[in-house]
């Protein structure tokens, strides 16, 4: 049997995997878009500084593009873990904390009471 959140690690996994393919992606396209820059140059319709420009301002869309991406697809998946009845880290690492309060409060009246 899966351990607990085992689930949410194996969505994160999926999540993590998918951002990753979308920066990969990224990168084959600058690539491809400094090979389409070069040609450019080559056939004289572009300088070298105009090319430059262009690219670095694609760039900077595409990672715009990205960032954006990557905050739905954490909103997303924050949707998806509460409707999976999921919690965060830190909610329960703070259940953890008000647990162990509880327990010291109940040691410390039954201590009273002996």
């Amino acid at each position: 049997m899966d351990e607990p959140g085992s689930s949410a690690k194996s969505l994160r996994g999926l999540a993590e995997e998918a951002l990753l393919a979308g920066v990969g992606a990224v990168a084959l396209t600058k690539e491809r878009a400094d090979e389409l820059v070069q040609e450019l140059v080559g056939k004289g319709k572009l300088t070298g500084d105009d090319a430059r420009e262009l690219v670095d301002d694609v760039m900077g869309r595409w990672r715009g593009d990205a960032v954006r991406m990557s905050e739905r697809a954490g909103t997303t998946l924050s949707t998806l873990f509460r409707e999976l009845g999921l919690i965060t880290r830190r909610e329960y690492e703070e259940l953890e904390l008000r647990l162990a309060q509880l327990e010291h409060r109940l040691r410390l009246v039954e201590k009273q009471d002996q």
